[in-house]
């Protein structure tokens, strides 16, 4: 009778201790060995001593370093020359006598002295509204205007696609560091270029939100496509227009044998003018208001992402427990 009784309980208590014994063996198994343990951290330091290596071995871009320097020392001197001895303003009202009496060559000329200045920071409002009354004054109202926005046109495009490759291939990091951090709007706004590339681009051309300089820069940091930013260039044609048709205006009505005459035609350029003016603001005011509207819909996408994940955690944090 006892042995009938024990029998049980040895039963109950003999797998008891073979699953400790078997626990046992488990951990000291699945526990690496010292040994094992010192051969990963020397691999991991072998890994991170070669990769150490490669930089150090890898060459620096000093032509890049080189252009970039260069650069930087025009804008830098470009701004300071601005606020004190004006230099590269008498050097462009020179510019533009010479436009004048060389006209077919001066067009050619602005184009490329236009696309200098848009790289180097150099303030376009001058050198449009200089060429405007040049053309105005030696070709007339209409072809001045019409030559002149053309030619400014053409050297903006071509200075604002290069300015947008230096920001993406070459000044990338200052850029970031210097430019975008001024503008926290665009910054904020970097997830909506890739699917609104164009359309956010096209209202900062119509609206002065952010310097037509600083954002060909910027442009070359954010996630937009280089087709759409060439595209959106279009849109600073109205600007380009008014620019151009004030400078003619003030350049024809100087000239003598292309001036018009009467006070008729002096109240039509007059009401023409601020009928662009209107024109003008009105496209600016349409397209700030467009643009407040897309930085609300990221906004309200951020917080609804928030709210999101700040609801998962709980969850997750249950799903854990159990």
């Amino acid at each position: 009778l006892e042995s009938e009784l024990m029998s049980p309980l040895a039963e109950t208590l003999l797998p008891e201790s073979e699953a400790h014994n078997h626990d046992n063996q488990t951990a000291s198994m699945s526990s690496p060995s010292p040994s094992y343990q010192n051969q990963n951290n020397s691999t991991i330091n072998t890994n991170t001593d070669n990769d150490e290596d490669e930089n150090q071995n890898k060459p620096l871009p000093w032509g890049k370093i080189a252009v970039g320097i260069i650069l930087l020392a025009v804008i830098i001197f470009v701004i300071v020359d601005s606020f004190t001895t004006k230099y590269v303003t008498n050097v462009f009202r020179i510019f533009l006598e010479w436009v004048e009496t060389n006209l077919v060559a001066g067009v050619f000329a602005f184009i490329g002295v236009y696309f200098v200045a848009t790289v180097a920071f150099i303030p376009g409002s001058i050198l449009t509204l200089g060429i405007g009354f040049v053309l105005g004054k030696s070709a007339g109202l209409g072809p001045g205007v019409a030559l002149a926005s053309l030619s400014v046109f053409a050297g903006a495009y071509l200075g604002a696609t290069a300015s947008f490759l230096l920001g993406r291939y070459l000044l990338r990091d200052w850029v970031a560091r210097n430019l975008l951090q001024k503008y926290p709007t665009i910054q904020a706004l970097d997830e909506a270029f890739k699917q609104q590339g164009f359309r956010i681009f096209v209202l900062l051309r119509l609206s002065p939100i952010v310097p037509f300089n600083a954002i060909n820069y910027i442009g070359g940091v954010t996630s937009i496509k280089l087709a759409h930013y060439a595209l959106s260039l279009l849109f600073i044609l109205p600007g380009t227009v008014l620019y151009c048709f004030i400078g003619a205006t003030a350049g024809s009505l100087t000239e003598s044998e292309s001036a018009a005459s009467g006070p008729v035609a002096i109240v039509s350029i007059v009401v023409g003018l601020l009928f662009g003016l209107l024109a003008v603001f009105a496209i600016s005011y349409y397209a700030k208001r467009e643009f407040n509207k897309i930085i609300a819909e990221q906004e309200e996408e951020g917080s609804i992402v928030d709210e999101g994940s700040d609801e998962e955690q709980p969850q997750q944090q249950g799903e854990d427990l159990i």
